[in-house]
């Protein structure tokens, strides 16, 4: 089995905590409202939301996926960091056996935040053809998804302080 690991990050004017709070902690309530159609669920299967909860995601009929399962491996409120795994479902393909990822939310000069995103994508062989450029592909779907986040989040200044 190998491992592609790819980082990234986005600089943002949300102050870290309020960020965390609506994208990590809440995402599975707040998605769905700022990009209608995109998911159909978020449905947590076993769990609080806290470390183990497994969580299934339909997608929406656009998606070119149908579904993930994620696992919560780590929720640091304090610190504004959130690990977890996609461990099944039909965006892992033939050639992967899971992603896990780190989010750790900072905060910059201007009271804003960095976004610092790190993804490990276990593959179930050496020979494999996950590459940077395909992982960049799915990462700017993902920046759409954080981006109408913030959109709603500059225009709700009271939501998630």
């Amino acid at each position: 089995m190998g491992v592609v690991n790819f980082d990234y990050e986005v600089v943002t004017t949300i102050p870290p905590h309020r960020l965390f709070k609506a994208f990590l902690l809440d995402g599975d309530n707040l998605i769905p409202k700022v990009i209608p159609g995109a998911f159909k669920s978020f449905e947590t299967l076993q769990g609080d939301g806290g470390a183990g909860t497994i969580k299934l995601i339909t997608f929406g009929d656009n998606s070119p996926f149908k579904f993930a399962k994620h696992r919560v491996d780590e929720v640091d409120e304090a610190n504004c960091v959130y690990k977890y795994s996609v461990i099944e479902g039909d965006a892992l393909g033939d050639e992967l056996e899971s992603i896990s990822y780190v989010v750790k939310v900072t905060p910059n000069a201007d009271g804003g935040s960095v976004v610092k995103t790190s993804s490990s994508y276990h593959t179930k062989t050496d020979h494999h053809s996950i590459t940077e450029e395909k992982i960049k592909e799915g990462k700017e779907k993902a920046k759409g998804v954080f981006h109408a986040v913030e959109a709603h989040l500059h225009a709700n200044p009271h939501e998630y302080n």
